[in-house]
């Protein structure tokens, strides 16, 4: 059944509005007045509605039954990215959210390539936001990851943060596994450098402000690699996935 983000009010025995783009998607692919999906906002739950009109710009639906469904992780888990090269940051943000990431704040570190101010860095907001709900829609999850405003790595970090921060570096001794395995679920702050990493100097006030360094093996990942990698790796210790 076809899932789709409504970010309003969805209760059941009331007839709702669905959003232009939604009503297009469903003009394309020829949905039709009586055919039912399952609609979220966000708030947790989802609801099966019924298509009562479709037309190439406005869809309404009857809204039938709420269903109290949950794919969130028992824990949370920020994904703090150093802003990658090209669209890698589209492929993070999805597959992150498919893994279960609670929140994103990308990061303007020393070696990001790509650099993003005023206009430019409020358009990549608005689209990483819609990467997220596009994935919400595919994977199940009734709950919107946040997608924080890109901030300066060094003024990011001197904030107060009320998990565990993970700084993922091939220098540490202690692996993220190991680690996983020896501590109860908690909330957790990953952080991931752009290509070539964190600068040393980055990762000195990383662990200077009380972030924990932990690798994840021998091989060194990639950027669009580690943090997905290091999300599976908590999941699995933690018996989330």
């Amino acid at each position: 059944m076809p899932r789709f983000y409504c970010p309003q009010a969805l209760h059941p025995a009331t007839t709702v509005e669905l959003p232009e783009a939604v009503a297009h998607h469903l003009h394309v692919v020829r949905q039709q007045a009586g055919d039912e999906l399952v609609l979220f906002n966000g708030e947790g739950g989802q609801v099966r509605a019924r298509l009562v009109e479709v037309g190439k710009r406005r869809a309404s639906a009857e809204v039938l039954a709420h269903e109290a469904v949950d794919a969130e992780l028992p824990f949370r888990v920020t994904l703090a990215q150093g802003l990658p090269e090209g669209s890698k940051m589209d492929w993070i943000v999805e597959k992150a959210v498919e893994l279960g990431v609670g929140a994103i704040q990308p990061l303007a570190a020393r070696r990001s390539v790509v650099k993003l101010a005023g206009d430019r860095a409020d358009k990549r907001l608005a689209h990483w936001q819609a990467v997220v709900v596009s994935a919400s829609e595919q994977c199940g999850r009734n709950r919107l990851a946040e997608v924080a405003p890109l901030q300066e790595f060094n003024r990011y970090i001197a904030q107060a943060d009320d998990g565990v921060r993970i700084l993922l570096s091939p220098r540490a001794t202690q692996s993220l596994a190991g680690w996983a395995r020896a501590t109860a679920p908690c909330p957790v702050t990953l952080l991931i450098g752009p290509e070539g990493g964190f600068s040393a100097e980055e990762e000195e006030s990383a662990l200077a402000h009380g972030a924990l360094a932990l690798s994840m093996g021998p091989r060194v990942l990639r950027t669009e690699t580690a943090g997905l990698a290091a999300l599976a790796v908590l999941g699995a210790a933690w018996d989330a996935l």
